[in-house]
């Protein structure tokens, strides 16, 4: 087992831990560097069983994951780093195939990037993750912002999801999804749109979007197969529809 490396950050952005699961030495150290330079407490661990030790040790905010490692693969390493916690994920992967990509999705990854990737993309795309993860966190003294349509409650303020007063088990990508819609209901917005109001990309893959909705539905809907609550609008993309006709907002209850 490799033990875990850390980089020291600067002081612009101290609260957000970054764990660096990837086995090119080279690779790992030249994305370090470069999360470093923006501040980011950085550690890195070269092998599958040395990144889930890492996470037990502290949960991280965020960690970059390669799937080809020793020990086991970045899949497993996954699902026990997510036992432990709701953690945003990136997939780095030299493998470059659709199916492959969409597998990273469908574990729940938040983003997926292959290689060879320019490091200062994947510093952009890390804290695109981070804001949005950040965006949960309710400040000293916040109001709570929490929107409920029919069975369905999501407080933005606090990150949590309930349908019919039960907790649901959403990645990130998959609330800030929720959220959005049911900020919008019965308006329908195509796979770039929400590609860019969820995600943050003005481009990229837009199975990405599908995936999600298909995950999405399968928490959310009595009948995933014949949706609901997401309906799919043919020829535009998704629309949350909602029972009466709307959603409820509320601040500071």
């Amino acid at each position: 087992m490799t033990a875990p490396m850390a980089a020291t950050a600067g002081p612009s952005r101290p609260s957000w831990d970054v764990l660096v699961v990837e086995d090119d030495t080279t690779v790992a150290e030249v994305v370090a560097a470069y999360l470093t330079r923006e501040g980011y407490t950085v550690r890195c661990a070269a092998d599958g069983p040395s990144a889930v030790a890492a996470a037990r040790e502290r949960l991280p905010d965020l960690v970059l994951l390669d799937l080809m490692l020793p020990g086991f693969d970045g899949y497993e390493v996954h699902k026990r780093i997510r036992a432990l916690g709701e953690v945003p994920v990136i997939m780095l992967t030299a493998r470059g195939e659709e199916s492959d990509r969409i597998l990273g999705l469908e574990v729940g990854a938040d983003d997926y990037v292959t290689k060879p990737f320019s490091p200062r993309e994947l510093v952009l795309r890390a804290a695109s993750v981070l804001r949005r993860a950040g965006a949960g966190r309710p400040g000293p003294g916040q109001a709570p912002d929490v929107r409920r349509a029919g069975e369905l409650e999501v407080d933005v303020t606090s990150h949590q999801a309930r349908l019919r007063g039960e907790p649901l088990a959403l990645t990130g990508r998959e609330f800030d999804l929720l959220a959005f819609l049911l900020k919008h209901p019965g308006q329908a917005f195509t796979r770039a749109e929400l590609m860019k109001q969820v995600w943050g990309w003005e481009f990229g893959d837009q199975s990405t979007v599908t995936v999600h909705v298909r995950r999405l539905r399968e928490k959310i809907e009595a009948d995933p197969a014949v949706p609901a609550v997401i309906a799919t609008v043919w020829g535009v993309g998704y629309r949350l529809d909602v029972p009466g006709g709307g959603t409820e907002d509320i601040a500071g209850e």
